[in-house]
């Protein structure tokens, strides 16, 4: 035992004893409840000790790191974490990991053995549900898709358990940090909620019942009774009754999201068509969902500052210390020009833009003004000598115009910055081969529309400015009316943008499916099938 370990219960007993000699009869409740406090603190570091004679390996770090103080253990006792980690290594078959793996059942008889405050008992347990929790972690994080990564520090790496450990240990409630998968991004959390749970072996034997219709009328929900509430449950497979229940209204969530329904466990008017087989609902939503849970599966926890595109829905967050800190809609590419799968770093904002006008649109929007009789300079351009960054602004009259318009000329040509610029007041930059970044855009009136692919591949925010003050902690401002002024991140964040043809609503509650703009979806589960 080394000098420190028994420091904090020789400090609370010497308390303890000054009280007992000092303070008056009437103030000997307080006295004891500090020998309580000693006492709790001489039992859990028997179990900080217990813990240093089992742990080794790789967790040996972690809880050397920390006293060898316990994760799991509260007030000498199994925490309410234990019981919470078997429950979610229990319903792991909806992440495609086999449960058996971590072994539930002895985690269980492990707790029930503890549960007399053996330190030994306790420190056996503890490491057992540390080396539970690391393994989980390692296989939910394991990804299954690819995408384009642009740093190489961003490539998924197999966390170390005590790198897990840790995090879960810096979480304000072990609890929560566990029953809520602080450990995989919030959007698969969402995603992963939807997703029916796998029949179990005496599902599978159970007669089908498809053959019991319920008689359409008013929606059906909790609280509720009657004939068709009895009809409801029968076609569900449910015990004979005819109670609108807790366990009724789980059931209709279930199969609701095995729908692509609103799995709020009400049942109306969809729900009941979807039972009855007229309402139309895909059977394939439980493999679409299956696949953007894969997604999903490629992102970063919500402690690591990062943001996320959806170019399928169109939408965008941000993340940092544990949640969730903001949303808005984007405009994302056309199927033509589409905004590519990949994960970057913004590194630097450009304040007062030039945007650098694709050929095509030069040759469709441009040319054609400019043979008219309106110069380029009118329009709010200029042309440039080459594609470098030492390119040299020259005359448009030196430009073969008709040979631009004809397709066998390509300049380059840019919008100068001002209110009318394509690229609005700025633009955040994560370098790229692909010429894709997030920006600023004056045409609001598209984050109106449902159907928001517009773009030529790059992300136009509906806020630059309140993604812009959450980047920098404080409001961007040019310094001058000088162009493309470029202001470092000061701490670069990763950008993931993705495609969701299954995300979370906006509203907060159950899975919004979108159409599949780009087609990825039928190739990517081929890919997955094959795997």
């Amino acid at each position: 035992m080394s000098a420190g370990e028994g420091a904090p219960a020789r400090r609370a007993s010497r308390l303890a004893l000054i009280l007992t000699l000092l303070l008056p009869a009437a103030a000997l409740p307080s006295v004891a409840a500090a020998q309580d406090t000693v006492a709790v603190a001489e039992s859990t570091n028997a179990v900080a000790q217990a813990i240093r004679g089992q742990v080794g390996g790789h967790l040996k770090d972690f809880y050397r790191a920390r006293g060898y103080w316990p994760l799991w253990i509260v007030d000498d006792r199994p925490g309410a974490q234990a019981s919470a980690l078997i429950d979610v290594i229990e319903s792991v078959r909806v992440d495609g990991l086999n449960p058996n793996r971590y072994s539930p059942d002895r985690l269980r008889r492990l707790i029930d053995e503890a549960q007399d405050g053996n330190p030994r008992a306790l420190a056996y347990l503890e490491v057992a549900l540390s080396g539970a929790l690391g393994n989980l972690v390692r296989d939910m994080r394991e990804p299954t898709i690819d995408i384009e990564y642009l740093e190489e520090t961003l490539k998924p790496k197999r966390l170390k358990p005590e790198e897990v450990l840790r995090r879960a240990a810096l979480a304000k409630s072990t609890v929560d940090y566990v029953r809520n998968l602080g450990w995989m991004s919030p959007l698969y959390v969402q995603l992963r909620a939807a997703m029916p749970a796998p029949e179990t072996e005496r599902e599978r034997d159970e007669p089908d019942r498809s053959y019991v219709t319920v008689p359409s009328g008013p929606l059906l929900k909790p609280g509720m009774s009657g004939e068709r509430v009895l009809l409801l449950r029968e076609r569900l497979g449910l015990d004979d009754g005819d109670n609108y229940d807790a366990e009724l209204r789980a059931r209709v969530r279930q199969f609701q999201a095995s729908r692509g329904l609103p799995a709020d466990g009400i049942a109306g008017a969809q729900t009941i068509a979807a039972l009855n087989g007229t309402g139309g609902a895909s059977v394939d939503r439980v493999a679409q969902l299956r696949l953007n849970l894969e997604r999903a599966r490629l992102l970063p926890d919500a402690y690591t500052r990062h943001i996320v595109v959806d170019a399928a829905a169109a939408r965008l967050w941000y993340y940092g210390g544990g949640a969730e800190q903001g949303t808005m809609r984007v405009v994302a590419g056309t199927a033509e020009t589409q905004t590519p799968m990949m994960a970057g770093l913004v590194r630097y904002a450009t304040l007062n833009p030039y945007w650098n006008v694709p050929v095509d649109l030069v040759r469709k929007r441009i040319a054609p003004k400019v043979l008219a009789g309106t110069s380029l300079e009118r329009q709010g351009y200029e042309a440039l000598s080459d594609w470098t960054n030492e390119a040299q602004v020259i005359p448009s009259a030196s430009i073969d115009w008709k040979g631009v318009s004809d397709g066998t000329v390509e300049p380059r040509v840019r919008e100068l910055p001002g209110r009318g610029n394509s690229m609005g007041s700025v633009k955040f930059m994560f370098p790229n081969d692909h010429g894709i970044y997030l920006h600023d855009t004056p045409q609001k009136n598209l984050f109106t529309k449902a159907d928001r692919h517009f773009s030529n591949g790059c992300v136009r925010l509906e806020d630059a400015g309140r993604l812009g003050r959450w980047l920098f902690d404080r409001p961007l401002k040019p310094d001058s009316s000088q162009p493309e002024q470029h202001v470092p991140v000061p701490e670069p964040v990763p950008v993931y943008l993705m495609y969701f043809t299954a995300s979370p609503s906006e509203t907060g509650r159950g899975v919004k499916y979108v159409a599949d703009v780009y087609d990825r979806d039928s190739p990517a589960l081929q890919h997955l099938a094959s795997r």
